[in-house]
């Protein structure tokens, strides 16, 4: 997101790049080279024209890659370069830059804390803990052997968020706490005049959400996994009504919130809470931890300041920030990556909510603050009787967490079951894709 600049089109990223360092080079020679590479990481040249900000954050990310890409370096760093992707895009990046390792005699040096990935890809592992480098050696070696106390809690922490756990079904009499039903977001591609005159291109509709019915129980967590791009924080933002579905219905507590006025939904929005993947961008740098959490209690009308500041503090406790009065008064640039979703989640449900949506929540975190947080979203979900969609590309997590799962391809949901028959019986062919592209530890280790 911050790599990019959101008044240049993807083309003009792609050009000014290329002709920065070998001015030499045509625009059509450029323009080529260039679209060679997005696609190579596959972003079509029909997105050459379109601006940042109509990318999602996976396909944002595969545009940078292509940056980093279209000069043919000799070295390449890596810094957590798929983070935000789905398995599937993961692998062929992941692929691909290794396999340009080998055929061009590049180095790779790649940062991530996802260590079954590593172990996939990388011929040598060095483990930094605290600003120094307490282990490294051949990656198998080290993820057979591990000597460092801290390598090994990493391992402990990954095979842990790997493994399977029981899953609770939702009773069958039941009402659903959310009911989704024909559900469209479709956003239309306009044409400059230029484009219309000359090509005689017409406007071009993307179908984020396409006709998508749903159930959500109370008490459960249902995964939303899917490439990035599929759709599904389009989906979130719709369930939330942050933006107005084309068509069909978004039932909650029995209420249809397409058809709400704006002062009723802000009632009802105190019900449905949503954590965000990146904590640092959802945080306000200049309010502090206190302030950032009491703020939902005052918009609702929901305590005094005075019982505003007790709740707060309540709830800072619950979510591991101790001690309460110092993290009261510290701004999120004092906080690590694992602090700052703490308060993100703690800001969740200071209104106590029935549905929490969590889009990519852990994605940003190391292994073993990944377990620290599912493991404390696992102890609220019981504690506050809460409902979950949690919305991952990462499928073990999901399988850590999610009763049910939902696979979103293209804006429609086309596989949904429990957790187990999806990893064990998966149907659709995409799905089946999906499981296959998943870096799973074991195998590294095994």
């Amino acid at each position: 997101m911050t790599r990019l600049d959101p008044v240049m089109t993807i083309g003009d990223h792609c050009l000014e790049t290329l002709l920065a360092h070998q001015p030499h080079l045509s625009k059509t020679i450029a323009k080529d080279k260039a679209i060679a590479t997005l696609e190579a990481v596959k972003i079509p040249a029909t997105r050459w024209g379109q601006y940042p900000h109509e990318f999602s954050g996976g396909m944002r990310q595969r545009v940078a890659i292509a940056l980093a890409l279209l000069l043919d370096p000799k070295l390449i760093v890596a810094d957590e370069p798929t983070t935000s992707l789905d398995v599937t895009v993961s692998a062929q990046i992941l692929q691909e830059l290794t396999r340009l390792c080998r055929d061009r005699d590049l180095a790779l040096l790649l940062i991530s804390h996802d260590l079954a990935m590593v172990g996939e890809y990388c011929d040598r592992i060095a483990v930094m803990n605290a600003g120094k480098i307490v282990e490294t050696g051949v990656v198998q070696t080290v993820l057979t052997e591990p000597k460092h106390e801290y390598t090994r809690s990493l391992l402990d922490s990954a095979l842990h968020l790997q493994a399977a756990t029981p899953a609770a079904l939702p009773a069958a009499d039941v009402p659903p706490l959310l009911h989704l039903q024909n559900l469209q977001q479709h956003y239309t591609l306009e044409q400059s005049f230029v484009s219309r005159w000359f090509s005689k291109a017409s406007d071009r509709t993307i179908k984020a959400v396409d006709d998508i019915t749903l159930d959500l129980y109370p008490g459960e967590i249902l995964g939303l996994v899917g490439e990035s791009g599929c759709g599904k924080s389009t989906l979130s933002r719709s369930i939330l009504q942050l933006v107005r579905p084309t068509a069909g219905r978004v039932e909650f507590l029995g209420q249809d919130l397409t058809t709400l006025p704006r002062s009723s939904l802000r009632a009802q929005r105190r019900q449905m809470q949503m954590v965000f993947q990146d904590p640092h961008a959802c945080l306000n740098p200049q309010m502090t931890v206190g302030q950032s959490i009491t703020d939902p209690l005052l918009i609702h009308r929901l305590a005094s300041p005075t019982e505003a500041k007790a709740q707060v503090e309540q709830m800072l406790d619950r979510v591991g920030l101790t001690p309460v009065d110092d993290y009261y008064q510290r701004y999120p640039s004092d906080l690590s990556g694992g602090q700052q979703q703490r308060v993100a989640i703690a800001r969740a449900l200071i209104t106590r909510p029935k549905l929490l949506i969590c889009d990519e929540p852990v994605s940003m975190l190391d292994a073993s603050v990944q377990a620290q947080v599912l493991e404390l979203m696992l102890e609220l979900k019981r504690e506050f009787d809460l409902t979950y969609l949690f919305i991952t590309h990462d499928l073990w997590v999901a399988r850590f967490l999610c009763d049910r799962i939902a696979v979103m391809q293209a804006g429609k949901i086309v596989e949904l079951n429990t957790t187990h028959e999806i990893f064990v019986h998966a149907q659709h062919p995409y799905t089946q894709k999906l499981l296959k592209a998943a870096p799973l530890l074991a195998r590294s280790i095994g």
